[in-house]
């Protein structure tokens, strides 16, 4: 019976893509901002109830922008789940784009690409950031660098930060923990839940088969209160938020 809808759910999932990339191409031409965002939300919300993912958000998201958000990172799920509370303009990976149909998803909902492996895209990368902050948007980052297994929170790469320093923008620290529960677990009691975790040599369909199959699975988003510079360079800044972070996601602080 697990597998059985396991299948259910992963089949709805397609079809729910492919719905995604219809809108994107017959109805966001038409929408304006405010508009796509709602889709957004509501398309993520979709996703995470055809999953069976119960969405727990603490705290109170960014109503407007420009600021930064910053988050850990666990698995691909988290983007979903982020959406789903506050949709965002969120800067990933390039390889995301080459992924089956979501990376068509991700390219037309504005994400921004960067190249981790050529050190010199991030100053690319910090300049489009910087517009669009000016702009006045809500941008996402995982500052990790790489999606943890869920025991703590890597270092962080500050050179991203360093669009809210050229402009000024806040930063806003989130939580993201995904727990036993059916939507009201509490931080710090419930179990971590292991199933969308997609750290190390976990392949994307082993991650997204484990969380098809979960009867239980939470996602919780904890939003922090938003924080500025004040006179700190990108570094101290980056690890006072890190701190942070973890806190909101009652997780320890790792090494390396």
């Amino acid at each position: 019976m697990r597998a059985l809808r396991a299948s259910a759910r992963l089949l709805r999932l397609t079809l729910h893509l492919l719905r995604g990339l219809y809108t994107l191409r017959a109805r966001f031409p038409g929408l304006d901002e405010a508009g796509r965002r709602r889709a957004i939300q509501q398309w993520s919300r979709q996703a995470l109830h055809i999953l069976g993912v119960h969405l727990q958000v603490l705290g109170e998201p960014p109503a407007a922008g420009p600021v930064l958000v910053v988050c850990n990172h666990l698995s691909w799920l988290d983007i979903f789940v982020l959406n789903a509370a506050r949709p965002c303009r969120f800067v990933s990976k390039a390889d995301v784009r080459r992924w089956p149909v979501i990376g068509r998803l991700v390219v037309g909902s504005g994400t921004l690409f960067i190249e981790r492996e050529k050190r010199r895209d991030a100053l690319r990368v910090v300049h489009q950031m910087a517009e669009h902050l000016r702009a006045g948007e809500v941008l996402a980052v995982f500052p990790e660098g790489t999606t943890g297994d869920g025991q703590g929170v890597l270092p962080f790469h500050a050179n991203l930060l360093q669009a809210a320093v050229a402009t000024d923008a806040p930063i806003w620290p989130a939580g993201v923990a995904y727990l036993h529960g059916d939507g009201q677990a509490l931080l710090g009691q419930a179990r971590h839940h292991e199933a969308p975790g997609f750290a190390g040599d976990t392949a994307l369909v082993t991650s997204l088969w484990r969380t098809a199959c979960a009867t239980d699975l939470q996602a919780t988003v904890h939003w922090g209160e938003p924080d500025t510079a004040q006179g700190r360079d990108r570094r101290t800044w980056a690890e006072a938020l890190r701190v942070e972070v973890a806190r909101l996601a009652d997780q320890p602080l790792l090494t390396g």
